[in-house]
């Protein structure tokens, strides 16, 4: 059964299958059936390697915190926690493996499957992704609900008012009993005085006394 599990064949197998089990967890909100049957490849691994020698204790606990890291993702937000889980992982593996070359080349092909398997996913099948559902804002605040970044007061164009504090040269005026701010073209004006609206930039009002 050591043998059997240490084949090189073997090895690309379970991990292939391992990575394409995690790549179809992807779409899943909830860790399910294709997760535990690529968890359960990822043990038959560690299984033989660890039986044959080949993987100890501190290889194990690298690969089980990778696992764990992995899973915290569908729970925590961002994509640290998944990332490191995969740096774990594939570490655990190469310090498993008894030869780095044919390990390398058994993990590069369970990659070019797992990529190949979610390109055929999302452009095949038009699945999304839902783990980037969780780090995308994907929420707009749309003018038509009500939301809008500020108010144009284009309509104070030409309007007179007064200033209800000194204005130096920004302040407070009354517009139609209307409290607003404005600011002056540099003049200082003093309280209760007449001025009109001469311009407006966005937010910024700005305006001038009336002679």
């Amino acid at each position: 059964m050591v043998e059997f599990l240490t084949n090189p064949i073997v090895v690309t197998l379970l991990l292939t299958i391992a990575g394409t089990a995690i790549v179809y967890e992807l779409f899943s909100s909830k860790f399910g059936i294709s997760g535990f049957i690529g968890l359960f490849a990822l043990l038959l691994f560690f299984y033989g390697h660890f039986q044959a020698g080949l993987a100890g204790l501190g290889t194990i606990m690298l690969f089980a915190v990778g696992i764990m890291l992995i899973f915290l993702e569908f729970f925590l937000p961002g994509a640290i926690s998944g990332t490191l889980g995969l740096a774990a992982l594939i570490a655990s593996l190469f310090l498993a493996g008894e030869n780095p070359l044919n390990m390398g080349i058994s993990i590069f092909i369970a990659i070019c499957i797992s990529i190949a398997v979610l390109f055929f996913m999302i452009k095949v099948l038009r699945k999304k992704v839902v783990l980037f559902n969780r780090m995308i804002l994907f929420d707009t605040a749309k003018k038509e609900d009500g939301y809008v970044s500020n108010v144009n007061r284009t309509d104070l164009l030409g309007k007179e008012g007064i200033a209800l504090t000194v204005l130096r040269p920004s302040g407070t005026a009354v517009f139609n009993n209307e409290r607003i701010d404005v600011v002056t073209e540099g003049d200082f004006i003093d309280q209760n005085t007449k001025i009109t609206v001469i311009k407006v930039e966005g937010v910024r009002i700005v305006v001038r006394k009336v002679n």
